[in-house]
């Protein structure tokens, strides 16, 4: 079975602030992609792989800019990896960093894709391959990867230093000659896209190492890159808009429904069981909030009267919604002023 990969939604923040800048409509792109601006309001959300790389490819077109993932990635630096960018600001070499890397980012960044460093003779080829199969926007996302690369190299090497080249799948690059400017270095096609440089330079000492102890957070939870993962995550993503469908999902994942269903039931789950569960988290956040009445949380779940949602969340939980929220109230701690 082909794996499906997942990223988060931080990632769409620059992406929609160049197309702003730019005067580009928002709408229009994310439209294009086929995904909510609500995204927008949380970074942490997960979201398909294919996702992204269909947003880069329609901001791409929205504003006419080839070279923007390049200048995204640049700009930013490892601040946009989020808990990928504190695993390299921790480590003590160059070499400990990209290590680190490859074993944390389809944990907690990006699934589908692999992040590391291999030894090419007397050189290193740092490199960056979307294992799942995804034609549509993939060189920009290589473009926009490698850009996040050579920031990493750059925290330990400095922002002046330059790769001896950059690599990218195809066999044309439009903009290529602003990209190179925008890398300081040619770029050349191949098989697998990277950056090569010297690997003496894996031995280069972090030069403003952070204090590796400290809290985890919430981006650093495991990313779930499994099917029903998958499947829980764009139900999950549906509720922004609609009540989500099995047909829906399936065909975000390029699946047929009967294919979706025989996959799920694989893995001893079903698509119904899937979405109760999502369903009944959102509605156990919302309850706890203290601004939607039950009314108006049936409406947002896609229920047409409350009765009928009542109905579910007994079923869900064995309780009343009202009820469930009495007993969050009485639990909650009470704040001393």
């Amino acid at each position: 079975m082909p794996g499906y990969g997942l990223t988060r939604a931080r990632t769409m923040g620059p992406i929609a602030e160049a197309v702003s800048a730019a005067g580009g409509s928002l709408a229009r792109v994310f439209g294009r992609a086929d995904i909510p601006l609500t995204l927008l309001d949380t970074p942490d959300r997960l979201i398909l792989l294919r996702d992204q790389l269909s947003l880069v490819d329609a901001a791409i077109r929205e504003i006419g800019d080839p070279a923007l993932p390049a200048r995204l990635s640049t700009g930013i630096g490892i601040a946009g990896l989020g808990p990928i960018g504190v695993q390299v600001r921790t480590a003590e070499t160059l070499g400990a960093a990209l290590a680190r890397v490859e074993v944390v980012t389809p944990i907690l960044l990006q699934t589908a894709t692999w992040t590391g460093q291999r030894q090419q003779g007397a050189n290193a080829f740092y490199g960056y391959t979307v294992v799942e199969r995804i034609e549509s926007g993939r060189q920009a996302n290589e473009i926009l990867a490698l850009g996040y690369l050579l920031g990493t190299v750059r925290h330990f090497l400095g922002p002046a230093w330059r790769p001896a080249h950059a690599v990218v799948t195809g066999a044309t690059l439009a903009g290529r000659t602003e990209i190179q400017e925008l890398f300081g270095s040619e770029i050349a096609f191949g098989s697998r896209a990277g950056l090569i440089f010297p690997a003496f330079h894996l031995d280069t000492p972090n030069p403003n190492r952070h204090d590796p102890g400290r809290l985890a957070t919430a981006e650093d939870e495991p990313i779930g890159g499994d099917l029903a993962a998958c499947v829980a995550h764009l139900i999950e993503l549906g509720l922004d808009e609609t009540r989500p469908s099995i047909d829906g999902v399936a065909r975000r994942l390029g699946l047929s429904r009967r294919t979706l269903q025989r996959r799920l039931d694989d893995l001893g789950t079903r698509y119904v069981d899937i979405r109760h569960r999502v369903m009944a988290q959102r509605a156990k956040a919302l309850l706890a909030g203290e601004s939607l009445s039950i009314g108006r949380i049936a409406c947002e779940l896609g229920y047409t009267d409350t009765s009928h949602f009542t109905r579910a969340f007994l079923e869900w939980t064995g309780m009343t919604p009202s009820r469930w929220r009495r007993d969050v109230r009485v639990r909650r701690p009470v704040r001393d002023f």
